[in-house]
C-alpha cells in the first residue's frame, strides 16, 4: 500500500522560525504497527530555508513523532522531525535536541507536565477576520467567549481545525474565541486520560503539529494565521501562549504551594532570561495592560491574569496543581519555553557547549 507522509520541521527563520514541510510516498504493510523508525530520514535544501549555504545545502530530517493525517486521511501521516546537519549532529536550530538534553541531565525525574494555551488571530486582506474594511469593529467586550454573527468570525476554520487536531491524536484540551475580533485559541495540555503523558516533548511536538494544521487548513479558505504578539496596534489585547507548568511536587498534595512558591522565587530571579527567550517583540504585548503584567516588573498572584505567574483558583484553594506562566507570547518556541522552565525551576544546569549546536555548514 502506497502512504503519503508529510514531513514537518522549523527552518532557521529568525526571530521567529517558520514551519516547514514535503510529501514523501512510502510503502507500508498494512497489518503492520508503525514506529517512528519505520519512517526512514530525509535530505533538504538548507540554503532555502535559512539552515545552510548554497555550496553547502544538505540538512537532514530525522523523524521523532507521527500521527495520523486528518487532511489526507487513513494511511497518511504527519511526521514531525528535528533538523541535523550532514554529520548527524542537532542543527544550531534544533530546539527540541536541546530540550532533549535537558531532560536527560535530570530534568525528566522532576517528572514536569505543561500545557500551551496558543492564541491566533486569523487575517484576510491584512486585516484580522471580520473587521469591517475601514476603520475598527466596536471595542472589546462582546467577543470572548463569544456567539452569533458579528461577534465572532472564522467559526468554521475552528472546528474544521478542532476535529483535525483530534482525529490526529493530538491532546488538544479545548477552543475559544478570544478577547478581540477574530482572535481564537487551541490549548494543548493533560486530559486526564490515562495512556497520555503531558510531558514537555510530547506538548511541545503536539502544539507544533497543532500550529501546522491551523496553518494548513486556513490556507484553504485564503486565510492566513497571524500569531504575533500584538497584531493590532492600540486598544486591543495581544496574543499570548500562557504555558501551565507544574511538576511532580507542585502535584502533591503535601508539598504543593511549597514547590510552587519556590518556583516563584527562582523564576523571578530568573525573569530577563526567560522573557530574553519567550517570543519575538513581545515588548508590544507586555505593556501592564490587556491581562498582562509589564515586560520589566515580575509578578506573582492568585487568580490574577495581570501577574507574570498566575496561580489558579483551585490551586490555591486545595494547596496543590500548578501555575501558569503568562510571559510566553503567542509566537514563541514551546521547546524553548519548557526547556527554560525545567532549567530554572528544577536546577538543570547544563554547560554552554552541550547546547551549542552548529550550523550545517562545514558539518
Amino acid at each position: 500500500m502506497l502512504n503519503l507522509a508529510e514531513y514537518v520541521w522549523l527552518d532557521g527563520s529568525k526571530p521567529v522560525q517558520g514551519l516547514r514541510s514535503k510529501t514523501r510516498v512510502l510503502n507500508f504493510n498494512e497489518q503492520k504497527q508503525l514506529a517512528i523508525t519505520d519512517f526512514p530520514e530525509w535530505s533538504f535544501d538548507g540554503s532555502s530555508t535559512e539552515q545552510a549555504v548554497g555550496n553547502d545545502s544538505d540538512c537532514i530530517l530525522n523523524p521523532v513523532r507521527f500521527v495520523k493525517d486528518p487532511i489526507r486521511g487513513a494511511g497518511n501521516y504527519i511526521v514531525l522531525c528535528e533538523v541535523l546537519n550532514s554529520d548527524k549532529t542537532p542543527h544550531i536550530s534544533n530546539s527540541r535536541a536541546k530540550l532533549r538534553a535537558v531532560l536527560e541531565a535530570g530534568g525528566a525525574a522532576q517528572e514536569a507536565w505543561f500545557g500551551f494555551e496558543q492564541e491566533y488571530t486569523l487575517i484576510k486582506n491584512d486585516k484580522p477576520l471580520g473587521w469591517p474594511e475601514a476603520g475598527y469593529p466596536e471595542p472589546q467586550g462582546p467577543y470572548y467567549c463569544a456567539v452569533g454573527a458579528g461577534n465572532v468570525d472564522g467559526r468554521t476554520i475552528v472546528e474544521e481545525h478542532m476535529k483535525a487536531c483530534l482525529d490526529a491524536g493530538l491532546m488538544l484540551y479545548g477552543i475559544n474565541a478570544e478577547v478581540m475580533l477574530g482572535q481564537w485559541e487551541f490549548q494543548i495540555g493533560y486530559r486526564g486520560v490515562k495512556e497520555e503523558s503531558a510531558d514537555a516533548l510530547t506538548t511541545s511536538d503536539h502544539t507544533w503539529i497543532g500550529r501546522w494544521l491551523l496553518d494548513r487548513i486556513s490556507e484553504d479558505y485564503g486565510i492566513s494565521v497571524s500569531y504575533h504578539p500584538k497584531p493590532v496596534t492600540g486598544d486591543w489585547n495581544g496574543s499570548g501562549c500562557h504555558t501551565n507548568f507544574s511538576t511532580i511536587g507542585m502535584r502533591d498534595p503535601k508539598t504543593g504551594m511549597e514547590t510552587i512558591n519556590s518556583a516563584i522565587g527562582k523564576l523571578e530571579k530568573n525573569h530577563q532570561k526567560h522573557i530574553d527567550n519567550y517570543g519575538s517583540n513581545n515588548d508590544m504585548r507586555l505593556v501592564g495592560a490587556y491581562e498582562t503584567c509589564h515586560i520589566s516588573e515580575f509578578r506573582a498572584g492568585n487568580s490574577d491574569r495581570g501577574a507574570s505567574i498566575r496561580i489558579p483558583v483551585s490551586v490555591y484553594k486545595e494547596g496543590y496543581g500548578y501555575m501558569e506562566d503568562r510571559r510566553p507570547a503567542s509566537n514563541c518556541d514551546p521547546y524553548i519555553v519548557s526547556r527554560l522552565l525545567i532549567e530554572t525551576v528544577c536546577d538543570i544546569h547544563l554547560p554552554s557547549e552541550t547546547l551549542d549546536f552548529k550550523t550545517a555548514v562545514n558539518g
